[in-house]
């Protein structure tokens, strides 16, 4: 069993530091405590199978987390958070035994809800992350080597509810609660001596934009042309990419690639090009999903489009983790030539802002933010990337409902963040059903574009949590 009392603080560079969680700030009434924790499961089967890297998804199991908060005065108040546990993009090696490693995540999230349940202290939400994620990676260390990845995909809804539990003590929107009259310390606690005197709110938007552009992913083997369709699903809903197009308004792309066939990706390039051509304003996010084989390559592959479709090439607007995620174990193998002719955003490799720094270094220039990997994490990562001036979009983990939900609130409060992704409703539609009718800006897309100017309620913005 865990010492509670043992645990010590590390900021997200991994440096010690030798305070207690509540201890070096005058306490505050605000601070809250957990009270309760408990954790569910819901079971979905896609609509059809979703490809990329190389593996094929169909199916996913959401993690429900509740939990009961109270604050040094006595106030309570509940928050919900949820997340897909996504298997075999989190730890593509377990999910080769798909049952075996998705019951070692629950396995996990036992523990972790343990470990939280536990936790004595009082402090503002990214305070309470950053003092248990040391033992929630112990425990997945002690499960079965669950990589880092993984563990954080399994950590963010209990760390997602807790923030929407805090928003709703305060009757605030989570993101006007990380100013210096509810956090008792500024960003160099977490992040360094530059961030002295700063707090999270100078790096998000005040006032949430209310509209972003929707990135539509087409998988790997997602037909394109109505012939490409062998077996149709014949559920009602489109597809090939020219149905979404109309049925959504579609304006943005995000192209899955193969990586390890430059040749094939460029032809698939060109041919959803050609297919999305009646779209006039259209623009492209590729992602090969760890698998072009370098730096070097992804050069000749952005050559050999540029010769094939120049109009194809101009409308990216950044290339998603184009190599493997071990970024040390090949430090020769870095992007500084492609990243001078499109933005290359990180997204597996992305755990803390240490993996950030080293991806910095190895010439990636931009941040794929994910809820999946935690609001505080994400919120920290989020900072320390604006203060590099580096390309930032927020991406999703097919992720339905309340997780959808948290992801929208990260792109609306995100300055420049390019657009948001959000595969639930090609894949799972049945996961989005409940929520539909009370946030249709965001579950029905009609203009290419997800309405975040309807999250207006305390906490994430989804006012009563799970509609269950």
């Amino acid at each position: 069993m865990l010492d509670m009392k043992s645990l010590t603080r590390r900021n997200f560079l991994g440096t010690a530091v030798s305070i207690p969680v509540a201890a070096a700030v005058l306490p505050r009434p605000g601070e809250i405590r957990v009270e309760q924790i408990e954790h569910s499961y819901e079971d979905f089967l896609y609509r059809t199978p979703y490809r990329f890297g190389g593996r094929e998804v169909d199916r996913v199991t959401l993690l429900n987390v509740r939990c009961r908060v109270r604050s040094r005065d006595g106030k309570t108040a509940e928050g919900f958070g949820s997340m897909t546990m996504g298997l075999a993009w989190a730890w593509p090696q377990a999910a080769k035994a798909y049952d075996r490693g998705l019951d070692l995540m629950k396995q996990l999230a036992d523990r972790i809800a343990e470990i939280t349940r536990a936790f004595p202290e009082y402090g503002h939400p990214i305070d309470i992350n950053i003092a248990l994620e040391p033992a929630y990676l112990a425990a997945a260390a002690e499960i079965a080597d669950v990589p880092k990845l993984c563990t954080l995909v399994v950590a963010s809804p209990f760390d997602a509810a807790i923030h929407d539990a805090f928003g709703k003590l305060h009757r605030r929107s989570c993101y006007s609660t990380y100013s210096s009259d509810l956090m008792p310390r500024d960003l160099s606690a977490y992040l360094g001596r530059e961030f002295k005197g700063e707090y999270l709110d100078r790096y998000l938007l005040s006032k949430s934009q209310p509209r972003i552009p929707l990135f539509h992913s087409i998988g790997a083997g997602d037909p394109i042309f109505r012939p490409e369709i062998e077996k149709p699903i014949g559920d009602g809903l489109p597809e090939t990419l020219g149905d979404w197009i109309d049925y959504n308004g579609l304006t943005h792309f995000k192209i899955k690639l193969d990586g390890a066939d430059l040749v094939r990706d460029v032809d698939r390039v060109v041919e959803i090009e050609c297919a999305a051509a009646k779209v006039a304003d259209r623009r492209y996010c590729l992602d090969f999903n760890e698998r072009c084989p370098s730096g070097a390559a992804l050069v000749e592959f952005l050559r050999k489009l540029k010769e094939r479709s120049p109009a194809a090439l101009e409308r990216i607007l950044y290339l998603e983790q184009p190599t493997a995620r071990d970024l040390r174990a090949d430090p020769s193998n870095t992007l500084h030539a492609a990243a001078k002719i499109k933005p290359v955003v990180i997204d597996e490799s992305l755990t803390d802002v240490e993996s950030l720094l080293l991806a910095r270094e190895m010439g990636y220039s931009g941040v794929a933010l994910k809820a999946c990997k935690g609001q505080s994490q994400v919120l920290l990562m989020s900072a320390m990337a604006q203060k590099r001036k580096m390309f930032l979009c927020v991406q999703d983990l097919t992720c339905p409902g309340a997780s959808l939900i948290q992801s929208a609130g990260i792109a609306a409060h995100t300055p420049g963040a390019a657009g948001i992704e959000a595969n639930a409703r090609e894949y799972v539609p049945a996961a989005n059903k409940p929520w539909e009718d009370r946030f249709p800006g965001i579950f029905k897309i009609r203009d290419g574009n997800i309405r975040t100017g309807e999250l207006n309620g305390p906490g994430l913005g989804a006012t009563t949590g799970s509609p269950a």
